[in-house]
C-alpha cells in the first residue's frame, strides 16, 4: 500500500476515535511539506477543527502523536505547524517504495485488456500538394505523444489519418506536372515525392499570378482576373474530369499521390510517428454526401431553393452550417461527417480525439453537434485537441515555398546541430564507430526537437528555438539524454564488478533490494526527496491523461533529471564505502533511469546509452 494510503486510512480512523465523526476519504488533504519545514508529507488539519473544537495547532498535536503511535513503522516523527501537520517518513518506508518501484518496470502505467476502453486519435491530416511543415511537426508529435499516454493510462488506442488527396489543391500540382514536368519522377530528379509535388504547386501558382497580373495590365478587374485566368480555368475543368472519373485524370492522380505517399512515409519514420489506420478524403467524401442526405430526409437539415443543404444551428447557439453547395458538392464538414461514418464501422470508438490546431475550434464545435444528431454515440463528447501555432524566432528555415519550414529540412539541421554540438563529448567515447556517433546525433536531434516542442502545453501558441532546444544544459531533450546516458555509466562500472551472470548485462535495474528493516540505511533528505520525484510519476501519467497534455509528462522528466543531478552532485554512488547506502543509491540511479526512459517513451524520444 501506498505511503498516502496508509496514512489516510490511520487519519480517518484516528479522527473519528477522537472525536467522535465518521471521515469520509476526500476530507484528508496530503500534500508534500514545504522546503522550509521539516517532514516529507503534512496533514492539511483545518477541516477537522470542526470536530475536535480545539485550536489547529492542538488539533495537528493530538492526531500527530496517535499517528506516530498508530503507524510506528511509517512516521518516524513530526510537528505541527498551526494547522498543518508535517510528518517525517522513516527511511524504511521509502526503502520500500523505491523497492515497489523497482519490481515493476512499467510503473506508473494502466494495463491495458480486451475490455479497455477504445479511443481513436487522429493527427497529421497533410494535404497531397505540398510536403509536411513545420506545423505538421507540432501536430504529429502531440498526436503520438497523446496516443501513448491514453494507453499508458489503460485505454485502447487506435491511431489514425485523414489525408486531404483530392479537391482543386491537388489539380493545380497535376497540372503544372504535364505542362511543365517533362515526365520528372523522383527517381529522375532525385527529389522525395512529396517534395517534387511541392515544387510543382509553386510552380502552378507562379504562372497563374503572372496570368492575373496580365490580365488585369489589359484592364481586367483582380477578382475576375483570378476567376478567367486560363490557368484556374483548366485546373477546375480537371477537377470536373476527376469528379467524373476520368481515367486519364484519375491515374495521374493516383501516380503523383504515390510518389508524395512514399515521401511523407519517410518524413514519419524520421519523426518515428505512425498510424494503425489511414483514410483518404477522395473515398469519405461519398459517404459523408450520403449521411447528410439521410440526415435531410429525417429533417436534420434543410434544403434551399439554390440546391444547397444546411444544418440550422441557431437553438445551439451558433449558426447555420452549409454541408452540400448548390452543384452538389461536399464542404470538409461533409468530409468529415462521412469519414466519421467509416470509423463507426471500422470500430467500436468510446472516445474519438482530433488532434488539429486551434483555427479549426468553431469546426469542430459544429461537427461534435452534428454527429450528435446523426446518431454518433461519441459524437458529443468527441475531443478537440486543440492546439497553437508554432513559429520560429525568424520566421522561417530552410523552405521551399520560403513561406513555411519544411519537415525535413528542419529534422536534418536538428541532427546536424546535434553531431556539432555533442562532437567533443561524443569523440571522447571509448571505441565509438561513425555509424554510432551519427545515431546517438540523430537520437539526440531528434529528442530536442520532440522535447521542445512537447514541453510546452499544447494550448499555447510557441516559438521554436532550434539553438536553444540542442543545449545540454536547462530545460531541454539532451539535458535529460544525458543525465539518462550518465545513469548508464554507472550501471555498466556497476555490472562489471559483480560476477558474471549475476544479473542481467543490458538491464537497467542492476537488482532488487531486498533489505532486510534493521539493514535499511538512513537516508537524506535529496535522496528521500528523489524517491518522493519517483513515486510523482503515476499521478502525473494520470494527470497527463485526464487532462490530454502531454507537456506535464515532459515537464515531470526534466524536474526528475534536475533533481537526480542535484543528488549526483552531492552524494558519491559507486565510491560509497558503506554498503548499504551503495547498493540503495545503485538501486535508485536504476530506478531513476528507467522512469526516464518511461517518460520520454511516452514523448516518443528516445534515450542514448552512451552520449
Amino acid at each position: 500500500m501506498k505511503i498516502e494510503n496508509k496514512i489516510t486510512e490511520a487519519v480517518r480512523q484516528i479522527v473519528e476515535e477522537l472525536y467522535g465523526q465518521p471521515v469520509p476519504e476526500k476530507m484528508v488533504q496530503l500534500q508534500q511539506t514545504r522546503p522550509e519545514f521539516e517532514g516529507q508529507i503534512t496533514l492539511v488539519v483545518f477541516p477537522f477543527t470542526k470536530m475536535s473544537h480545539k485550536a489547529p495547532e492542538q488539533t495537528a498535536q493530538e492526531i500527530g502523536q496517535r499517528l506516530a503511535e498508530k503507524l510506528p513503522e511509517v512516521v518516524s516523527r513530526f510537528n505541527a505547524v498551526k494547522g498543518f501537520l508535517n510528518l517525517c517518513i522513516s527511511s524504511q518506508q521509502w526503502v520500500a517504495l523505491l523497492e515497489e518501484i523497482q519490481q515493476n518496470p512499467r510503473f506508473g502505467f494502466t494495463p491495458v485488456t480486451a475490455d479497455s476502453p477504445l479511443v481513436m486519435i487522429e493527427y497529421s491530416s497533410p494535404n497531397t500538394n505540398k510536403p509536411l511543415h513545420l506545423g505538421h511537426v507540432r501536430n504529429n508529435l502531440l498526436g503520438w505523444a497523446l496516443a501513448q499516454v491514453m494507453e499508458a493510462n489503460g485505454n485502447r488506442v487506435v491511431k489514425t489519418n485523414i489525408v486531404n488527396d483530392r479537391g482543386i489543391h491537388i489539380c493545380k500540382s497535376m497540372l503544372a506536372w504535364l505542362k511543365w514536368g517533362n515526365g520528372e519522377t523522383p527517381e529522375s530528379s532525385g527529389k522525395k515525392g512529396d517534395h517534387l509535388i511541392g515544387d510543382y504547386y509553386v510552380a502552378f501558382d507562379k504562372h497563374y499570378r503572372e496570368e492575373v497580373r496580365e490580365l488585369v495590365a489589359q484592364g481586367m478587374d483582380e477578382e475576375q482576373a483570378k476567376q478567367e485566368a486560363p490557368l484556374i480555368k483548366e485546373a477546375h475543368a480537371m477537377l470536373v474530369k476527376w469528379e467524373q472519373n476520368d481515367s486519364e485524370v484519375r491515374a495521374l492522380w493516383r501516380k503523383m499521390n504515390e510518389w508524395v505517399y512514399a515521401g511523407f512515409d519517410e518524413t514519419y519514420r524520421a519523426l518515428g510517428v505512425s498510424f494503425d489506420k489511414i483514410y483518404y478524403e477522395s473515398e469519405t467524401y461519398l459517404e459523408g454526401k450520403e449521411k447528410v442526405e439521410e440526415g435531410l430526409q429525417k429533417g436534420l437539415f434543410y434544403r434551399r431553393d439554390d440546391g444547397s443543404v444546411w444544418a440550422d444551428l441557431t437553438s445551439e447557439g451558433l449558426d447555420e452550417k452549409l454541408l452540400l453547395r448548390s452543384d452538389g458538392t461536399s464542404v470538409y464538414m461533409t468530409q468529415d461527417i462521412g469519414t466519421a461514418k467509416l470509423r463507426f464501422q471500422d470500430f467500436p470508438i468510446d472516445k474519438m480525439i482530433y488532434v488539429v490546431g486551434n483555427e479549426q475550434n468553431y469546426h469542430f464545435q459544429v461537427l461534435s453537434i452534428l454527429l450528435d444528431k446523426l446518431g454518433f454515440k461519441w459524437g458529443k463528447d468527441l475531443v478537440h485537441f486543440s492546439y497553437g501555432m508554432v513559429e520560429l524566432p525568424n520566421g522561417k528555415m530552410k523552405s521551399r515555398e520560403g513561406t513555411v519550414v519544411d519537415a525535413d529540412d528542419l529534422i536534418a539541421t536538428m541532427v546536424a546541430d546535434a553531431r556539432q554540438m555533442s562532437a567533443d563529448k561524443v569523440n571522447r567515447l571509448e571505441g565509438i564507430t561513425e555509424e554510432e556517433a551519427q545515431e546517438i546525433a540523430r537520437i539526440v536531434g531528434m529528442g530536442a526537437l520532440k522535447y521542445f516542442i512537447l514541453k510546452v502545453d499544447a494550448r499555447k501558441n510557441m516559438l521554436f528555438n532550434p539553438e536553444e532546444s540542442i543545449d545540454f544544459n536547462g530545460n531541454t531533450g539532451p539535458f535529460i539524454q544525458y543525465t539518462y546516458a550518465r545513469i548508464r555509466s554507472i550501471m555498466r562500472k556497476w555490472e562489471k564488478e559483480q560476477e558474471a551472470g549475476s544479473c542481467p548485462g543490458n538491464s537497467l535495474a542492476p537488482c532488487t533490494l531486498h533489505l532486510a528493516p534493521e539493514d535499511c540505511p538512513s537516508l537524506a533528505d535529496r535522496e528521500i526527496s528523489l524517491i518522493q520525484k519517483l513515486q510523482g510519476f503515476e499521478a502525473t501519467v494520470k494527470q497527463a491523461g485526464q487532462d490530454y497534455n502531454p507537456s506535464c509528462i515532459a515537464n515531470y522528466c526534466y524536474d526528475l533529471a534536475s533533481e537526480y543531478n542535484r543528488f549526483y552532485h552531492d552524494f558519491s554512488v559507486l565510491r560509497e564505502e558503506d554498503e548499504k547506502k551503495r547498493t540503495f543509491r545503485i538501486a535508485l540511479s536504476a530506478a531513476v533511469g528507467q522512469v526516464i526512459k518511461n517518460g520520454m517513451g511516452l514523448l516518443g524520444i528516445e534515450v542514448p546509452e552512451r552520449m
